[in-house]
């Protein structure tokens, strides 16, 4: 039993609203107002999917786009400017292995995590000035969490009536503790999940013609039981 010695004073919760731009200044500036400083910033709001792109309507895009994406790079340009004062911390996001391959009924998540790994790639390169800023990239498989209960679906109104099974998924908090590693060790990337969902990262990075093959198999099996409501 680990006994944590923190008080009422080194806690602050604050709501936030990834899609309410405007507020995230004021957002950043509430906690430098109680904490005098921010060391770490961690990217972990967003939603899933669960549709085929020829069924689901372009604002459902938007919305997607809207949260994951542009609400996390707000929020991220606010805490960077405190960061870059400092000359030192971290910008932890949490991203996706659908950030780095494709895959069935996620076209507009996968769209979303792939903008999010392009945009912090790029900005590591404009930070070389500050060594002591680091940008980390997590890249999770399937983890147990309620993020299924909120994914997107075909239309902004509907919610998915089947979440299906979770236990072959990584538990919730072996994917924090690898993501405190990763975090404290400073990687630029790491690709936090089980097999076999870890090997076709590797298949997708350094054989893609298997991958492909791999991929549309799978993804033919997806699709058919997404559709028979598995």
């Amino acid at each position: 039993l680990e006994i944590s010695n923190l008080g009422e004073k080194d806690i602050l919760v604050l709501r936030l609203d990834l899609t309410d731009r405007s507020s995230h200044e004021a957002a950043t500036n509430s906690v430098l107002k109680h904490f005098g400083k921010i060391d770490v910033l961690i990217n972990n709001g967003g939603r899933s999917q669960r549709s085929l792109f020829v069924d689901t309507n372009l604002d459902v895009y938007s919305a997607i786009i809207e949260l994951n994406y542009l609400g996390t790079i707000s929020l991220t340009k606010h805490v960077l400017n405190h960061m870059i004062q400092r000359r030192r911390g971290k910008i932890v996001t949490v991203s996706s292995v659908m950030g780095i391959m494709g895959a069935p009924l996620a076209s507009g998540y996968c769209a979303s995590k792939h903008a999010l790994q392009g945009f912090f790639n790029s900005l590591r390169t404009e930070l070389t000035d500050y060594p002591e800023i680091s940008i980390i990239n997590i890249c999770p498989g399937p983890v147990q969490s309620k993020i299924i209960h909120n994914v997107f679906t075909e239309n902004l109104a509907k919610s998915l009536e089947n979440t299906g099974d979770q236990s072959h998924k990584m538990p919730t908090d072996r994917c924090v503790r690898l993501t405190l590693v990763s975090t404290a060790n400073d990687l630029k990337e790491a690709w936090v999940s089980d097999q076999p969902y870890l090997a076709v990262c590797y298949l997708w990075q350094y054989a893609p013609t298997w991958a492909w093959w791999l991929m549309n198999r799978m993804g033919k099996k997806r699709i058919q039981n997404f559709k028979s409501g598995v």
